[in-house]
């Protein structure tokens, strides 16, 4: 029997690479998708009565992997609370919908992961993105209480810090050269990710590989979150 995996977001970018490696794994995988495509499910992950009927009619799976997400850029002061709180129905509420209805099938069997699409904009805030880095890292916090609450029952929680990833989704901030290239030499490994790199976290997340790890934020971002010191001038003779 093949298991079973939910991925959430997964019609396009990270989500549709997610997906596809999965499938790769052999798992038979089942798309949530505000935007309906080929054989996706059709859902808006904010809306709780959709997301318990679907999780009732596909039953216990092995994988749940919250991809979903959006934003709405801008000045704090220019955000509306519209706005601001839709990110967080779909960033936030939408992957506490997913991980109650879904998980509570993991809960019975005694057995399941859990794969939160994260960012390093949790910690890191980026100036101009309302919402989205405060969703991200609330969660963060989700996520390290699934973890908590849910692990001595049999079902880990874990999350995916992503970087800097060019996407259909972003092609707004990397479709200039010149923007691509400066974000690309601010990683220390001078280049930009690749979804195909996030989806292969999260399948070895979602694998028995990582059996003893729970509660935590794997970061996938080249080491920029660990390089703020080495974008600042320095004086010559520290070259």
């Amino acid at each position: 029997m093949s298991l079973k995996a939910v991925v959430t977001g997964g019609s396009q970018g990270i989500g549709s690479a997610i997906s596809e490696r999965l499938i790769e794994a052999a798992y038979e995988v089942f798309i949530l998708d505000i935007n309906r495509s080929k054989n996706d499910i059709q859902c808006d992950v904010s809306d709780e009565s959709a997301v318990a009927d679907i999780a009732a009619n596909i039953g216990p799976i092995d994988l749940l992997v919250n991809n979903a997400g959006i934003w709405k850029f801008g000045p704090l002061e220019d955000t509306t609370l519209s706005d601001f709180s839709r990110v967080l129905d779909v960033n936030l509420k939408g992957a506490f919908n997913t991980i109650k209805f879904f998980g509570s099938g993991m809960l019975e069997t005694g057995h399941g992961s859990i794969v939160n699409i994260v960012s390093i904009a949790a910690k890191h805030p980026n100036p101009a993105v309302g919402s989205y880095g405060p969703s991200k890292a609330a969660l963060v916090s989700l996520t390290e209480q699934v973890a908590v609450e849910w692990g001595p029952r049999g079902v880990r929680c874990n999350g995916v810090a992503v970087g800097l990833v060019p996407t259909p989704g972003t092609d707004d901030v990397y479709r200039r050269e010149s923007v691509r290239n400066l974000r690309s030499e601010a990683v220390p490994l001078h280049r930009l990710g690749s979804p195909s790199e996030i989806a292969e976290a999260v399948h070895f997340l979602g694998s028995e590989k990582s059996k003893y790890i729970n509660g935590h934020i794997l970061y996938v971002d080249g080491g920029l979150s660990k390089a703020l010191m080495t974008l600042l001038p320095r004086p010559d003779n520290l070259e």
